[in-house]
């Protein structure tokens, strides 16, 4: 019988307390003793307990006994707040019944917040609002209430007010869940389906998918089938996690827990597949999975040529674990030969960066991050290109389109003006404006995605000293006047260096440029030049002087012919070399494109 179950998730904005109400509920519920308590708990990793987001999706499964002295089971799905994980809470949503939207007192309705509550609504769950850290003493959940209330509805009296921290009134928390998120429909059908919305790897068991069943149930001896790749394999177990994982003999309808599907291969168990009985498979897929569209691409290149192969592998278990994360195979002139990855933004990039040489001990080098633009090309082509190395000669191009973002910032309304000074530099286009709560307003723009994922956000942050917060989804592709940079250091072009960028911005990137590599490549032995070009002349150089040996040192006194000869000969040997000598670019080169400042 599902009538005693309640599937639920918490949604939340960044650091609102998402993940510390998750632990209370846990310890409130028994689920995990004192002594075993740690913070974040169902943080696993240790990216995430540093930098204090939750970046995966993860599930619990609590019994709670209510006052009516009835036992429930408490499914609780943990999602992410930051609005590159946005594709996360979109799974996590569709095995829910009802969503926990968590409003910090201090910091009241923020962008996220709106964002993942659109999504709740959307997929039709149960809001329950609650304000935390009300214990603060700069807290005004008076006010907060109010906004909740006029946002969604009802009475802002109803909104619960908790401290995650101190645990007061966790219990009402519970008891809200209990009665006010309905069971799950689930029914015993005769042809078992059960949502994928999330997977790791595991060595022993191999692809561990954390699965919602929907309709029917999964026994540990039946044999399953996966829809989209129409693999039929026979688990090595079925489970629940409380909270770590605990095998059972059957998962029912309306439960959530985990297959051991046994598989060794990444792409075998996607993200957002249905699972089946394959004795007696359902006819379609279950509904309401997207698949997350990159919106930012880099090369990953590994330091030492012969860790390739290690890259790669390391490239597909992060890929099983992260859905959204898309690569394949290019080779740089300068760099070698590597990976083209697409990301969701810049923070889901650096994410993979670290985890890349935490959980692989891998050195990698990553080059500045780009956008995928479409070129429009004098055979009437359009192509797509995610990388400025791929862009046809001037010749060829007849336009260049570039994506274009929607974007809301909700700023307290003395920070209008400089919001404003900082989204028109950037070529943003200013739409319109809400209040959605006093004191507070929503300014929506249009901006093109190249400037905002080139330090947007942290100039936005410290303009607003941290209280702008920021959500964005893609518009349109629009044709404007775009170019190619590139760099050349002793007259060749470094690909790695190159970038698309606008017209009347060119001149000035391409020096800022030239001015930070000066300081960043070291000196060699011979002179080194580096020089931009943009739109078929080069509109910048700069030259790294030589390290100078002292060739004359051994000549003290006589003949001034005998100095003339040997600096010749120094002179011939430096020009050899530097029709031989590679010039070794560190990877602060490659993220210059990144860190020039917009002065």
């Amino acid at each position: 019988m599902t009538d005693n179950i309640r599937n639920f998730c918490i949604i939340a904005h960044v650091d609102h307390g998402k993940s510390t109400l998750a632990d209370r509920l846990l310890q409130a519920t028994g689920t995990i003793s004192d002594r075993d308590m740690t913070e974040q708990v169902l943080d696993s990793m240790d990216l995430e307990r540093e930098k204090g987001v939750t970046i995966k999706a993860s599930a619990v499964r609590m019994k709670y006994t209510a006052k009516d002295g009835v036992e429930y089971e408490l499914n609780l799905i943990d999602t992410p707040g930051h609005v590159d994980f946005g594709y996360e809470v979109s799974r996590a949503l569709a095995a829910c019944e009802g969503a926990i939207l968590v409003v910090d007192a201090t910091q009241g309705i923020e962008a996220q917040t709106l964002a993942n509550l659109y999504q709740a609504l959307n997929v039709d769950l149960e809001i329950i609002p609650v304000i935390n850290k009300i214990d603060l003493p700069s807290a005004h959940p008076d006010e907060v209430a109010e906004d909740i209330a006029a946002l969604i509805g009802g009475k802002a009296e109803d909104v619960i007010r908790i401290s995650a921290k101190s645990g007061l009134n966790i219990e009402a928390v519970l008891e809200t869940i209990v009665q006010r998120v309905p069971p799950p429909r689930g029914l015993d059908a005769d042809r078992p389906r059960a949502l994928v919305f999330d997977s790791h790897y595991d060595p022993y068991k191999g692809v561990i998918c954390y699965v919602r069943v929907v309709e029917g149930s999964f026994a540990a001896t039946d044999t399953i089938r996966l829809m989209a790749t129409k693999i039929d394999v026979k688990p090595i177990e079925v489970g629940i996690f409380a909270p770590t994982m605990k095998p059972v003999s059957r998962l029912n309808a309306g439960e959530v827990g985990y297959v051991a599907t046994g598989l060794k291969t990444v792409h075998d168990a996607r993200v957002g597949d249905t699972i089946t009985a394959a004795a007696n498979p359902a006819s379609e897929q279950l509904p309401g999975y997207f698949h997350p569209k990159p919106m930012v691409f880099a090369g990953i290149y590994p330091v030492d040529a012969d860790d390739y192969s290690d890259l790669r592998e390391a490239l597909e278990k992060l890929q099983l674990n992260d859905a959204s994360l898309t690569y394949t195979p290019e080779t740089s002139q300068a760099i070698g030969f590597g990976f083209r990855a697409g990301f969701l933004g810049l923070f889901h990039m650096e994410i993979i960066q670290e985890r890349i040489e935490r959980e692989y001990d891998l050195d990698v080098l990553f080059t500045a991050p780009s956008v995928e633009y479409e070129v429009l090309t004098g055979a009437n082509e359009v192509l797509l290109i995610d990388s400025p190395a791929q862009l046809p000669e001037d010749g060829m191009v007849l336009e260049i389109r570039e994506p274009w973002m929607n974007i809301e910032i909700i700023t307290p309304t003395d920070y209008y003006g400089t919001i404003m000074e900082l989204v028109i530099k950037r070529r943003g286009v200013y739409k319109n404006q809400e209040y959605p709560a006093p004191h507070r307003v929503q300014l929506n723009f249009q901006i093109p995605l190249a400037e905002l994922i080139v330090d947007f956000f942290d100039d936005l942050k410290s303009r607003t000293k941290g209280y702008a917060s920021l959500d964005y989804q893609f518009a349109e592709y629009r044709a404007d006047k775009l170019q190619k940079l590139e760099i050349l250091v002793n007259g060749d072009p470094v690909d790695a260096l190159a970038s698309i960028v606008h017209e009347q911005h060119a001149y000035h990137k391409g020096q800022r440029l030239i001015t930070k590599l000066k300081e960043i490549i070291p000196r060699q032995m011979f002179e080194v030049a580096i020089q931009a070009s943009s739109g078929g002349r080069i509109i910048s150089r700069a030259n790294v002087k030589a390290m100078r040996k002292d060739v004359l040192a051994k000549c003290y006194g006589g003949d001034i012919t005998r100095k003339k000869k040997l600096l010749e000969k120094q002179k011939k040997g430096k020009r050899r070399m530097k029709m031989v000598g590679a010039v070794e670019l560190p990877q602060e080169a490659f993220m210059a494109v990144l860190k020039l400042d917009d002065e």
